[in-house]
Order: C-alpha cells, then sequence, then structure tokens
C-alpha cells in the first residue's frame, strides 16, 4: 500500500471541497461526493465452508453476504461479486487486513489489498435513480433495487459496483482510479438538470 502522506485522491485535482455546498442550500434533486481512502480488500473463499463463513464473522464482525448481489454489515462490509469473491470495505482506520489474515489463516482462502485501485462516488437524493438509469441498464425502481443492494455493471461505459446505501436514495459507486475523472464529468452532467449539489 502506498504511504499515507503520498496518497491523493484521483479527483483531488478538480477541488471538489472549494464547491461543496451544504445538502440544504440549494433546491437540488441530486447530491454528489467522494468518499476516498477507503480500505478494500477482495476476499476469496468457499461459502460452503462453515469454517471459513464463521471465522469472517467472528474477525470482521458482520455476516458474509451469501446471496447474490447482497450487501452485509455496516461498520465493515461485505459486498457479494460471485459466489467464491467479496469485496471487505472499511474506514481507513480499521485493520481490514489484520482482520482479513486471520480468516484466511491456514484456509483454502486469498485475499488482495485494492484499496488504492478504487475510489467511491456517493449519489444521492430524490432524482438518484433517474442519474443512473441514464448510463445503466440496471432497472432501479425501489421495488427491484433497495438498501443492501449491489450489482457490477456499466455505468456510461464505465465499469462499477453500485451499492444502494439507504432508502433516501444513497448509493456508492465503486469505479477505477483511471475512470474516476471521467465518471465523475459524466455524472454531474447528468445531474444538471435536476439540480447538482456537490458534497463535502
Amino acid at each position: 500500500m502506498v504511504e499515507t502522506y503520498l496518497r491523493q485522491s484521483p479527483l483531488a485535482h478538480l477541488h471538489l471541497i472549494a464547491r461543496a455546498r451544504e445538502p440544504d442550500s440549494v433546491t437540488a434533486g441530486v447530491r454528489l461526493d467522494e468518499r476516498s481512502f477507503r480500505r478494500q480488500f477482495v476476499l476469496r473463499g468457499d461459502a460452503d465452508d462453515a469454517a471459513f463463513v464463521a471465522a469472517v464473522e467472528r474477525e470482521l464482525g458482520t455476516p458474509l453476504a451469501l446471496l447474490p448481489n447482497t450487501v452485509a454489515g455496516d461498520t465493515v462490509r461485505v459486498i457479494w461479486l460471485g459466489p467464491d469473491e467479496w469485496l471487505v470495505v472499511a474506514d481507513p482506520d480499521i485493520d481490514l487486513g489484520a482482520k482479513l489474515d486471520a480468516v484466511t489463516n491456514n484456509r483454502h482462502a486469498a485475499v488482495s489489498d485494492v484499496s488504492e485501485s478504487r475510489t467511491i462516488l456517493t449519489l444521492g437524493g430524490t432524482r438518484a435513480r433517474a442519474v443512473l438509469a441514464k448510463g445503466c441498464a440496471l432497472d432501479f425502481h425501489a421495488s427491484a433495487f433497495g438498501p443492501a443492494s449491489c450489482a457490477q455493471s456499466m455505468l456510461a461505459k464505465a465499469h462499477v459496483i453500485l451499492h444502494q446505501t439507504s432508502d433516501a436514495p444513497q448509493f456508492e459507486i465503486y469505479v477505477h482510479r483511471s475512470f474516476a475523472e471521467y465518471l465523475w464529468a459524466w455524472l454531474e452532467d447528468a445531474s444538471a438538470e435536476y439540480g447538482l449539489t456537490i458534497g463535502q
């Protein structure tokens, strides 16, 4: 992992904090911001192995997401990516590496630190679903995609992981660093007709 003092968000040069406004300061249908520097690890293992599942729950303090396209946990989130693959996400102050080493120790399992490969864009507001629908073929109706839902898909031709975090609705969009500026610009443009505020 890169030294902490050298870390820089892929959107740092856009100076988003200078454009940030309080969410109630304008009438806006969309709120957009970046949540950078989250710890992200890909975990591979056998979901049918009871000892592996128990180790995840013990070390991470959250159940393993076993159903397709679901997310488990809050402080530490486990995002289902496939039958034997998950993305484990937490704030920078949580030592996920040590916890996941304990999960995989002496087991047929693997863990990879991908923290620097993606940033997270947060899209919220009453028109957030409409913005996503402009660039993604998934059904974002509340009856089909709700809180704790996730999916890997293409958004405006960028590969993303989408996670709805609340009923508001609010979504977290995991995007590779090399596509972050492009996707941010696309989301700004797609949100313009609904009114956009930039979060802090």
